[in-house]
């Protein structure tokens, strides 16, 4: 008789049981799991911060200078926002009578069709159909107003609500990750040195070193960006100078983003008839765009993990696909994690892992 199968039996039922309630976990908390993440990138982020603030005020409670942290990054956040807000609702106010205008009495052909370097005809033509007369202006623009429209805002109010709660744990999140910042450095450890031996410390700093890596290159290249931008659009005449520097900061952190918004700037300067100036907008974004994503970016975030700029591209690209925002920054760690363990691999014995 086998004296071990009692005990295959018990190992095999606490197998089942950890997977079933580790199951049962992720399905529960699935929701909220971007919000825990989010806590811990940009504890990351703010950790040398947090270090740094730990030494200056060793006798601090430990619960003050998480919550001051937590409470910057807050403002950091909903300040930009709600500047955001406020020049919305006071453009949509104008969009609003632009439209009742339009609708009353129609929009004349501006004089900025003319002079477009191309399509002058067909937008004109497109423009005397739907635009110029009352009746034309009616049938484009009633659908703005009508039930569908509503059912989108309430739509859009819905989506926003989910977003306010998943920042508000967030930030909860924020704060006990920063408070247990120790406690939870240690136990990741032990983790990682049981189920990984050797190679979970070098894992886990390979990790660290490509999220810190990646938000220096994303974030603050993209608002380096958008402060250069800001200051070329306030130069060149552009509306709104401040609020399409910001937008071109958010997009400069997304690969391709940027030349969606200084196109953007350049259009509306180009319809207020001043075509040298949208010409610069786009001379200007696209050198800046250039010189971040080929020289600054690619030092910052592969220097920091000694990764090659494409498995940089790779990963950043392939994170936003799969897992939106959350990508820019875990996609870039899981391929530095991959390349780190492949060049172990294939390295000889005693030989240091060279570069890929």
């Amino acid at each position: 008789m086998d004296t071990n199968s009692p005990d295959k039996g018990q190992r095999l039922a606490r197998a089942l049981l950890v997977v079933a309630l580790l199951l049962l976990g992720l399905w529960v908390a699935g929701r909220f799991l971007p919000a825990v993440l989010w806590a811990v990138i940009l504890a990351v982020a703010v950790d040398p911060l947090h270090l740094r603030l730990r030494e200056r005020f060793a006798g601090a409670h430990r619960i003050v200078i998480p919550l001051a942290i937590t409470s910057v990054v807050a403002l950091a956040v909903l300040i930009p926002l709600g500047l955001g807000v406020a020049q919305a609702a006071r453009e949509a106010h104008d969009i609003g009578q632009w439209m009742h205008d339009a609708q009353t009495l129609g929009v004349p052909v501006p004089e900025w069709v003319a002079r477009l370097p191309l399509g002058s005809d067909a937008v004109r033509g497109w423009w005397e159909a739907n635009l110029a007369t009352p009746e034309g202006a009616h049938a484009l623009l009633h659908g703005f107003r009508g039930s569908e429209w509503i059912a989108k805002s309430r739509e859009i109010g819905s989506n926003l609500l989910h977003r306010v709660v998943i920042f508000g744990f967030t930030l909860l999140a924020l704060f006990f990750v920063l408070r247990d910042r120790d406690s939870l450095i240690a136990q990741a450890r032990r983790g990682a040195d049981k189920w990984l031996g050797e190679a979970g410390e070098r894992i886990g700093e390979q990790a660290l070193r490509s999220v810190r890596g990646t938000i220096d290159g994303l974030v603050l290249v993209g608002l380096g960006v958008g402060a250069v931008m800001a200051v070329a659009y306030f130069a060149l005449g552009v509306p709104h100078p401040i609020m399409l520097g910001a937008l071109t900061a958010v997009a400069a952190m997304i690969p391709f983003g940027a030349p969606v918004v200084f196109g953007l700037a350049a259009l509306l300067v180009l319809v207020s008839g001043s075509m040298g100036a949208a010409i610069a907008v786009v001379v200007i974004g696209t050198v800046v765009m250039f010189v971040a994503d080929h020289f600054i970016r690619p030092a910052l975030i592969g220097g920091a993990t000694r990764l090659p700029f494409l498995w940089v591209l790779i990963g950043i690209l392939g994170g936003v696909e799969t897992l939106g925002l959350l990508g820019l920054f875990i996609g870039p760690a899981a391929m530095a994690v991959l390349v780190m363990l492949w060049r172990e691999f294939v390295a000889e014995r005693g030989e240091a892992p060279s570069a890929l």
